[in-house]
């Protein structure tokens, strides 16, 4: 495996492009997950850089760094630009590095906002997840 740059160290949570297929696609789904859902809104910086291409969720722990307050991190991967729903991958950097799931981006704003502030855990949102193992909200 070639070495990796290590993530950026961004002051909002991190939707990171791992996927650079549909240019248009990654657009939407960034405008998507910062679109506000009432009086919510996620706080997220999307990073499209091609030095993450391919990255895995096994991977990003290892690309934390070491000022990095973040738990958690967003991939738009092939799978989020090509699916109707457009499903972002969140992946946990803390509590269980690598362990991910799936959610839409009109819940992006719940899951960021309520790991960011620790009001509630990963797993919380990695076990409510659909059968096709997508959060669609609780």
């Amino acid at each position: 495996m070639t070495a990796r740059k290590s993530l950026p160290v961004t002051q909002d949570s991190l939707v990171l492009r791992t996927d650079f297929s549909n240019d248009s696609a990654w657009h939407l789904v960034c405008a998507d997950v910062q679109a506000p859902v009432g009086d919510f809104r996620a706080f997220v910086e999307c990073v499209s850089d091609p030095a993450f291409a391919g990255v895995t969720p096994a991977e990003l722990a290892s690309l934390q760094p070491e000022r990095s307050e973040h738990s958690f991190v967003f991939i738009v991967d092939g799978i989020t630009l090509s699916s109707p729903e457009h499903p972002v991958v969140v992946v946990d950097l803390i509590g269980e590095p690598g362990r991910w799931f799936r959610v839409v981006p009109r819940e992006a704003w719940a899951v960021q906002n309520n790991l960011s502030l620790a009001n509630m855990d990963f797993v919380d949102f990695a076990d409510s997840v659909d059968p096709d193992g997508v959060f669609r909200g609780f």
